[in-house]
């Protein structure tokens, strides 16, 4: 990942380099049609972005809802785990993994 910030002029070689490298990348997008700020610095994030984040949320509060259940029914001793489907789902995830 790269930052290019156009406010900031590097002082040594290596800054130097990095601006001059940032000018010629600003040139480029010019010549593709982006626009680009040399005011000041900003940073996009697309929609999906956004809707990602949500369901992430959505699913780890139904996470913990699930985790909550579970572990009431333990404490009162009413949990009864099926070992049957258990022992299915751990195979078939570590045939589906390669076995890694």
């Amino acid at each position: 990942m790269r930052v290019y910030n156009s406010n900031v002029s590097g002082g040594t070689a290596a800054g130097t380099d990095r601006t001059q490298e940032a000018r010629g990348t600003e040139a480029v997008a010019g010549k593709t049609g982006a626009s680009s700020s040399s005011a000041s610095d900003r940073v996009e994030l697309s929609h999906a972005l956004g809707s990602l984040a949500k369901a992430m949320s959505a699913e780890s509060a139904s996470r913990a809802s699930q985790v909550a259940s579970l572990a009431a029914q333990y404490q009162s001793g009413n949990y009864r785990p099926d070992s049957q489907a258990t022992s299915k789902g751990m195979i078939s995830e570590a045939l589906d993994s390669g076995g890694e």
